[in-house]
C-alpha cells in the first residue's frame, strides 16, 4: 500500500472520529456513547461494507490508540483504593465471577458450543473501564459512593484479566508469563521510584520551566513512558495493555510539575486522535458475516456478560450501595470490548477459538457498550433528575 493510499484511508477514519460527536449531539433523546458511533462507523466504512478503508492499514495506530485508551485507565486508579472497603469487594467480584465464568464456559466446551474454554472465560471477567471513562466522566458518575467501587471493579476487570492473559494465552508458556509478569512488576516500580532518587535541580528546573512551552517536557517524558512499557510488554510476549496500563499507574504516582495540566494534554491527544482510531479500526475488524451466520452465539455472550460479570455484583456490594446503584454496578462492570477484541485476537492466532465464537465475543462486546452504559447513565438520571424537569 503507498502512501497516497494510506492517507487516504486515515482520511476517512478520521471523518469518522470527527463525525461522532455531532451525530451524538443529533439523536434526539438519550445520549448515545460516542465509542458506539465510532464501532458502528469502523462496520460501515470497513471492508464488509462500503470498503473505504482496512483495518491491516492502521494496526500501528491502533495500538498505539489502545495503549491510550488503558494508559488513561490506569492513570484513573487511586492504589489506595485497594487498602479501602471498595478495593477489597472489587477483588472479591472479580474472583467470584471466575468461577462463575469457568464453571459456565467449561460446561460450553463441553458441550461443543466453545473450543476451550480459557479466552472466553477470561473475556467474561473484563470490565471496560477504559471505555466507560469518557461517559462516567461526562455524566459526573465517579463521585459519591457508586464512583470509587465502580473504578475499583473496572481497574479489576482490566488489569486481572490481562494477567490471565499473560500467564494462560502468553507465547512463552506459563512459567515464562509469569517471571515476565515480575519484571514488568519491577521495571514499573523504578519507573516511579527513579525519578524521586534525581537531586539534579537544573535538570527539574528544566523539567518544570518546559512543560508549558514548545518544549512540552512531561508530556513527552509520558509519551517515553508509554511507549517504552509497551515495548517491554511486547518484548517479554505480553500484550501491550499490560504494558499501558502499567505505563498509567506509573505516571499517577510518578507524574511531576502540573498534574491537572498533563491529565487535559493526554485527553486531548489520546480522545482527540488514537483512541477514537483504534475503535473505528476494531469496528473495521468485526466479521460480520459469522454474526450473521450463527446469531445465537451473539445472544448467548450477550447474555452471559451481564449474567456472569454483572449480576455477582447485587449480591456482592448489598448493604454498601443502595439497589439502584447496585444495578448500575451490575449494567457498568459488564461492559466490555477492547479485551475482548484483543482476546479474540489471541485466541484465533493459537487456535484457541473458534473464528465465529470471536465474532460473537467482539459483538457482545459491541452490544454491551451500546446499551449497558447508557442504561446505567438513564438509572442515575432517574434518581437525580435536572432541576429544570422538576419545576413546573
Amino acid at each position: 500500500m503507498d502512501l497516497t493510499e494510506s492517507l487516504d484511508q486515515l482520511l476517512v477514519v478520521v471523518l469518522v472520529a470527527a463525525l461522532a460527536p455531532l451525530i451524538a449531539g443529533l439523536i434526539p433523546g438519550r445520549k448515545l456513547p460516542q465509542v458506539v458511533i465510532l464501532l458502528v462507523g469502523g462496520m460501515l466504512v470497513g471492508p464488509e461494507l462500503l470498503d473505504l478503508a482496512d483495518a491491516d492499514s492502521l494496526v500501528l495506530l491502533s495500538n498505539v490508540g489502545l495503549g491510550f485508551l488503558f494508559l488513561l485507565a490506569g492513570y484513573e486508579l487511586e492504589l489506595e483504593l485497594f487498602r479501602q472497603q471498595a478495593g477489597r469487594l472489587a477483588l472479591l467480584g472479580w474472583f467470584v465471577t471466575l468461577a462463575v465464568a469457568t464453571a459456565v464456559t467449561g460446561f460450553l466446551a463441553w458441550t461443543g458450543f466453545v473450543y476451550a474454554f480459557v479466552p472466553v472465560a477470561l473475556g467474561l471477567t473484563t470490565t471496560a473501564l477504559g471505555t466507560l471513562l469518557p461517559i462516567l466522566r461526562e455524566n459526573d458518575m465517579l463521585g459519591g459512593t457508586l464512583g470509587p467501587n465502580i473504578l475499583a471493579a473496572g481497574a479489576v476487570g482490566e488489569f486481572l484479566p490481562v494477567v490471565g492473559i499473560a500467564i494462560f494465552l502468553g507465547t512463552n508458556g506459563e512459567f515464562q508469563g509469569i517471571l515476565s509478569l515480575a519484571v514488568m512488576g519491577a521495571l514499573a516500580v523504578v519507573v516511579t521510584v527513579a525519578p524521586r532518587l534525581g537531586t539534579d535541580s537544573r535538570l527539574a528546573k528544566i523539567m518544570d520551566e518546559g512543560q508549558h512551552s514548545t518544549s512540552q517536557t512531561t508530556l513527552r517524558w509520558t509519551i517515553v513512558l508509554l511507549m517504552g512499557l509497551l515495548v517491554l510488554a511486547s518484548r517479554f510476549g505480553l500484550d501491550v495493555v499490560l504494558g499501558a496500563f502499567l505505563a498509567g499507574v506509573v505516571l499517577r504516582q510518578w507524574a511531576p510539575g502540573d498534574v491537572e495540566a498533563l491529565e487535559d494534554k493526554l485527553d486531548a491527544i489520546g480522545y482527540g486522535f488514537f483512541i477514537p482510531i483504534f475503535f473505528v479500526s476494531s469496528g473495521m475488524s468485526l466479521d460480520l458475516q459469522s454474526i450473521v451466520d450463527a446469531p445465537a452465539r451473539l445472544v448467548v455472550f450477550f447474555i452471559l456478560l451481564i449474567a456472569v460479570r454483572g449480576l455477582p455484583s447485587m449480591l456482592i456490594y448489598r448493604g454498601v450501595l443502595e439497589p439502584r446503584e447496585r444495578l448500575q454496578m451490575t449494567l457498568l462492570t459488564a461492559t466490555a470490548l477492547p479485551l475482548l477484541v484483543a482476546l479474540a485476537a489471541i485466541g484465533l492466532d493459537s487456535g484457541h477459538m473458534l473464528p465465529e465464537n470471536a465474532a460473537a465475543l467482539v459483538g457482545a462486546g459491541v452490544l454491551s457498550v451500546m446499551f449497558f452504559p447508557a442504561a446505567a447513565v438513564q438509572l442515575g438520571r432517574a434518581r437525580h433528575p435536572h432541576p429544570e424537569a422538576a419545576s413546573p
